[in-house]
């Protein structure tokens, strides 16, 4: 199992802030929840990854 091992899997993905002023990313499937809670900054990492993510994936798709 990897990056790259398709899966036929639905989820639902929420992201927010908390009350906590921690960013949360919720993932829900199949029954299972999965919480992820972040400190502000680490979310703004997390963003950059995903955009530089996205621009790697273009450049393939290209």
């Amino acid at each position: 199992m990897g990056i790259n091992t398709e899966r036929d899997i639905e989820a639902n993905m929420q992201i927010g802030p908390t009350d906590a002023g921690m960013v949360r990313i919720f993932i829900e499937a199949d029954g299972l929840e999965v919480p992820m809670d972040f400190e502000p900054e680490e979310a703004e990492e997390i963003a950059d990854e995903i955009r530089a993510a996205a621009h790697a994936a273009r450049s393939v798709s290209s």
